[in-house]
């Protein structure tokens, strides 16, 4: 599972077998969380194990601030 990034100590993840629509997985040992880089221009979350309300916020805000990246990585492990 390649790590594309890190954030606030965080993996940033997005697995070559996956699937549509683009996403990525942030996590850390014991949480994880999936968003989608697609929605309109934002970055949203899909999916929360675990993280609290503010730390999922702090999260959004940073991968909104690398979404561009992220969805060219997406573009490089997957394709269109």
């Amino acid at each position: 599972m390649p790590t594309v990034a890190t954030l606030l100590g965080l993996r940033v993840v997005i697995y070559p077998n996956d699937h549509p629509p683009r996403h990525i997985h942030v996590m850390d040992a014991e949480h994880e969380a999936r968003f989608a880089l697609d929605d309109g221009g934002a970055v949203t979350l899909m999916e929360n194990y675990g993280f609290r309300r503010r730390r999922l916020e702090a999260i959004r805000a940073e991968l909104e601030a690398r979404r561009e990246a992220l969805i060219a990585e997406w573009v490089r492990i997957h394709g269109q």
